[in-house]
């Protein structure tokens, strides 16, 4: 199960304003690997829907079936909010249904038509 747990305004690349609902998975223990000690966290990735704000704001504690997983991709940058850091990252955070795999959701968005 995943939660709805905030949302946020995106920009589009034409401009156009669009709320995005921000998702997040159960509690993990990971183990450091500096430390070796564990730490509590949980995964979180964000999905484009056509809500206004009322109805994003209502939507958050809802829970819905599947998970948040890591899926391989394109190295890109990105700068560490707390930190300013400036990383690569070769992958992503995506929502899989129940019963969908990693495998079938990069298939099915390689096949999603890109905008020319």
């Amino acid at each position: 199960m995943v939660t709805i747990v905030d949302f946020a305004k995106r920009i589009n690349s034409e401009g156009v304003e669009f709320n995005s609902l921000i998702l997040q998975g159960g509690v993990e223990l990971v183990k450091s690997r500096q430390t070796g000690n564990y730490y509590a966290t949980a995964k979180r990735t964000s999905i484009s829907c056509t809500f206004d704000d009322a109805m994003c704001q209502g939507l958050i504690g809802t829970q819905l079936p599947g998970s948040v997983q890591r899926v391989d991709c394109e190295p890109y940058d990105f700068v560490v909010p707390d930190t300013k850091e400036l990383i690569t990252l070769t992958h992503r955070w995506v929502y899989l249904k129940e019963g969908e795999t990693v495998a079938e959701k990069v298939i099915a968005d390689s096949k999603v038509a890109m905008p020319v």
